[in-house]
């Protein structure tokens, strides 16, 4: 358990994210869904909002890229990954899944999700900073503390490819948050990134991990119907194809829901209620 409470003197912000980008990939700056039919037609009929819909660079720790698609401000897919995601069920409440989850054993057994937090000695602007490593060592306990059928083994270091998910610094972004996407193939998205956050307290720092690990393992942003946390009122669809409704989970907006789409510096980095009902019932 926490022993330290800290006092939010910070500003209250909305999650800012800037792409990474260099000379070769200018043109991306203009990236719209007029650009990317496609996919943007894909989205919305998943009820994803594609307003903001860009290409961008996914950066890994060793600098190298791989191309991806970004929107609703902190969620990164691949073209593949957008193309063949599936997703149903009724819009009529606010706690959500996709279909994509992280698959566990048929028997009823528990997955163990080996989750690697990007750290040794030295300056490698990758690195997670002190703040960032409470926040994970803490969001990893948000979830273990659950009991769910996913358990999280949280290992520490800079050689990546055998674990589930590698969370590290996103260096060079503008902003504070994260960026993350949805499982894919029964497994938890890789890529769980951080930036920014060293101003905020450690429970901020925990919030927006756990939010983006939420993502990685199948959830949607609770506010996506009017992005109310970002103070934007702004309706992505009704009932038909798109979220899956979580029984049990409240009408209205889910103020205390982790998976809101926007932060404050005011965040104490724990579940509502709902999310660990909607977790329980998902996993």
């Amino acid at each position: 358990m926490k022993k330290i409470k800290f006092i939010a003197m910070l500003f209250i912000a909305t999650l800012v994210f800037v792409s990474c980008q260099n000379e070769d990939t200018l043109d991306k700056e203009a990236t719209s869904k007029d650009q990317y039919p496609e996919i943007a037609s894909k989205l919305q009929k998943m009820h994803f909002n594609p307003s903001d819909l860009k290409a961008v660079d996914i950066t890994l720790p060793d600098g190298t890229k791989e191309e991806g698609f970004q929107f609703e401000n902190d969620i990164v897919m691949g073209r593949d990954q957008i193309m063949n995601m599936q997703m149903g069920g009724d819009i009529t409440t606010k706690q959500y899944r996709t279909w994509n989850l992280v698959s566990t054993p048929w028997w009823g057994g528990t997955r163990t999700i080996k989750i690697m937090g990007y750290y040794a000695s030295g300056s490698n602007p990758y690195y997670l900073n002190y703040k960032a490593r409470v926040g994970l060592v803490w969001a990893v306990n948000n979830y273990n503390a659950l009991r769910l059928r996913i358990k999280f083994k949280l290992v520490w270091g800079t050689s990546y490819g055998s674990q589930d998910i590698l969370v590290y610094n996103l260096a060079g972004q503008g902003g504070s948050g994260g960026v993350a996407g949805f499982p894919s193939g029964g497994n938890p998205y890789k890529w769980v990134r951080t930036f920014g956050l060293n101003g905020y307290s450690y429970n901020v720092n925990e919030h927006v991990t756990t939010h983006e690990i939420g993502h990685a393992v199948g959830f949607r942003h609770t506010d996506y119907f009017n992005r109310a946390s970002c103070g934007q009122n702004s309706n992505e669809g009704s009932a038909g194809v798109g979220a899956v409704h979580i029984p049990g989970t409240p009408w209205g907006i889910d103020w205390n829901s982790v998976m809101l789409a926007c932060f404050n510096a005011n965040e104490n980095g724990e579940f509502g209620y709902y999310d660990k009902k909607a977790l329980n019932y998902m996993y």
